[in-house]
């Protein structure tokens, strides 16, 4: 692979401590969430960050798709849930979900375009055949 760009960022203190990139951009505290032993109140995780990333990637790859095909679709939007769990062999193992909307084509369309962006997509090249990820996908003609 030829690099396009590089992103670098730095974990101090696992999943209860500071992120920071490089560049200065990102400078976050993550803390567990409540679900595995965090505190109370909206803290950010590693799964936020994964989700967040992977929606607006996904997005990007769905626009990119439909402007490769010449399809006017007058928007779109991608909502990423990441689930952490258990595996059978003491790991633990991530599972997605992604709800792709299309606006402005019928849905056998943007069927079609959602399947190419996973293809074309790099989180969902990055993770194929090690996360389970399901699409759910919707369209409507209109905002």
């Amino acid at each position: 692979m030829q690099a396009l760009y590089t992103a670098k960022a730095t974990a101090t203190g696992g999943r209860d401590g500071q992120v920071k990139s490089v560049d200065g951009a990102l400078d976050i505290q993550v803390k567990p969430p409540k679900e595995m032993g965090g505190p109370a109140g909206n803290n950010l995780n590693p799964e936020i960050l994964f989700a967040g990333g992977y929606a607006a990637c996904f997005d990007s790859a769905l626009n990119h798709i439909a402007r490769l095909e010449k399809v006017a679709v007058t928007g779109t939007s991608v909502t990423a849930e990441v689930s952490i769990g258990k595996l059978e062999n003491g790991g633990f193992g991530l599972a997605v979900v992604l709800d792709a909307h299309v606006i402005g084509v019928d849905q056998a369309t943007a069927e079609g375009l959602v399947n190419k962006a996973h293809q074309v997509c790099p989180y969902s090249n990055a993770i194929r055949n090690n996360v389970e990820v399901k699409l759910n996908i919707t369209s409507s003609a209109t905002a």
